[in-house]
């Protein structure tokens, strides 16, 4: 009978939740810039939101889940899908594939990302103070552009920004 045989991997990869939260960081920051009216909504946000915002937060979500960490694969994948949807909400009415989303689908699909924010926040519990500041901080953000989109009311979103 075979004798079995078990072999160990060290993980050597670096930790690569800076990058990601640089990703979320830089790109919440240039869209919120343009939130409070300092500059139009343009190919730099939106390349931000393609690119370090969605590809490189969903990249970083996957070297998460190699990683075994279940918060971080979670959060960086799902906010990073965020960004994609998010700019593809912009570009798909400009380019007439699709219609451009009311108020009313805006507002749900920002209070989705809330609720789910506030899931990720309660998650950070037993975590560093570090990560309870950003997702507490991304709650306040979704509800209050949530609140904007529902009653219309453009100084609510220029304060969330």
């Amino acid at each position: 009978m075979a004798q079995a045989t078990n072999l160990s991997l060290n993980d050597t990869t670096a930790n690569p939740a800076p990058l990601g939260l640089l990703g979320f960081g830089l790109t919440t920051v240039l869209l919120n810039l343009h939130n409070a009216g300092l500059f139009p909504l343009d190919a730099m946000i939106l390349a931000m939101g393609i690119f370090y915002g969605g590809i490189g937060q969903v990249i970083v979500g996957i070297m998460e889940w190699k990683k075994n960490n279940t918060f971080g694969a979670t959060a960086f994948t799902s906010y990073g899908l965020f960004w994609l949807t998010l700019v593809a909400l912009i570009i798909l009415p400009q380019t007439g594939y699709a219609a451009k989303p009311n108020a009313t689908s805006m507002t749900a699909f920002l209070v989705m990302w809330g609720i789910f924010s506030t899931a990720l926040f309660i998650g950070t519990f037993k975590l560093n103070r570090k990560l309870q500041v950003v997702f507490g901080s991304l709650v306040i953000l979704f509800f209050l552009l949530a609140i904007g989109d529902a009653t219309g009311n453009h100084d609510i979103k220029t304060f969330a920004g």
